[in-house]
C-alpha cells in the first residue's frame, strides 16, 4: 500500500483483527454483487469505501423515481440510467483506487458461472427466487461463499452460506426451489427505507469478515429482523442431506 492508501484505510488497519495484512487481502479481493437496488446499494458503497479491490455489480434494470426512496447508490440525475452503471459511477466517486465493472443485464447460464468462479465472495442482492437459486447453484459448484439478504415491508433477513466449511447448508436447503412460495415485491408490498440499509450493510460486513478472516460469520445461521419492534431472531440452519444442489 502507498501512503494515501495507508491513510485512507487507517481505521481498518488500527483494528488488530484486520491490520495491514487484512487490508491487503481486501485490496486483492474480487466481490460479485448481484443486484444494484435496495440491498446492493449500501453493500456496494461500504465494500468500495473499505477498499475491496475489484467489484463486479450486475443489474439489468433502470433507475426509476420510486427507487430513490431507498436505493442510495442512485441519484435524481441517474433516472433512466442502468442501475449497474449508475452504481459504478457512484462507487468510482467514493473510491477511485478500486476497479468497478458494471454488467448492465441479468446474468445467467455460462456468464453467471464464469463470474462466480472468478470471485472471492458473492452477494445476492436480487429480488427474485429464480436468480437466487441460480446464484446459489453456481456458488455451490465453485465453493464460493454466498451472502444472501432480503427485505420486504418491515421484515429483513440475512444468511451466509459457505460450503468451504464441512456440513454447511446452501440456500436451497433453507428455501427449496420447488417450494412454490409466492414472491413478495416492494412494488406491491412496500418496504421501509432504512431496512434495506441495515440488511445491505450487514451483507457488506459479512463479506469483509470472510475476506479478512476476522471474527465469526453467519454461516449456518439465519438472522431475522422485525424492523417495527427492532428485534432480531437467530435461527440455526442444518444441511439437508437430500438437497439436490449441495447434498
Amino acid at each position: 500500500m502507498d501512503d494515501n492508501q495507508l491513510l485512507r484505510y487507517s481505521r481498518h488497519i488500527l483494528l488488530p483483527q484486520i491490520g495491514i495484512e487484512g487490508q491487503e487481502k481486501l485490496l486483492g479481493a474480487h466481490v460479485l454483487i448481484v443486484g444494484a437496488g435496495g440491498l446492493g446499494s449500501p453493500a456496494a458503497l461500504y465494500l468500495a469505501a473499505a477498499g475491496v479491490g475489484t467489484i463486479t455489480i450486475c443489474d439489468g434494470d433502470s433507475v426509476d423515481l420510486t427507487n430513490l426512496q431507498r436505493q442510495i447508490a442512485h441519484f435524481t440525475h441517474s433516472l433512466g440510467s442502468n442501475k449497474a452503471q449508475s452504481a459504478q459511477h457512484t462507487l468510482a466517486a467514493i473510491n477511485p483506487g478500486i476497479r468497478v465493472t458494471a454488467i448492465p443485464h441479468r446474468i445467467e447460464g455460462a456468464e453467471l458461472d464464469l463470474l462466480v468462479s472468478q470471485s472471492d465472495a458473492v452477494l445476492d442482492a436480487s429480488d427474485n427466487f429464480a436468480t437466487r437459486h441460480a446464484v446459489n447453484r453456481a456458488c455451490v459448484a465453485h465453493q464460493k461463499p454466498l451472502i444472501s439478504g432480503a427485505a420486504i415491508r418491515f421484515d429483513g433477513q440475512i444468511a451466509t452460506f459457505d460450503l468451504r466449511e464441512p456440513g454447511s447448508p446452501c440456500y436451497h436447503c433453507l428455501f427449496p426451489e420447488a417450494g412454490g412460495d409466492e414472491e413478495d415485491r416492494c412494488s406491491t408490498m412496500g418496504v421501509f427505507a432504512p431496512l434495506v440499509g441495515i440488511i445491505g450493510s450487514m451483507q457488506a460486513a459479512e463479506t469483509l469478515k470472510i475476506l479478512t478472516g476476522a471474527g465469526q460469520t453467519l454461516n449456518g445461521r439465519l438472522l431475522l429482523l422485525d424492523g417495527l419492534q427492532m428485534e432480531w431472531r437467530s435461527i440455526r440452519l442444518r444441511k439437508d442431506p437430500a438437497c439436490p444442489v449441495c447434498g
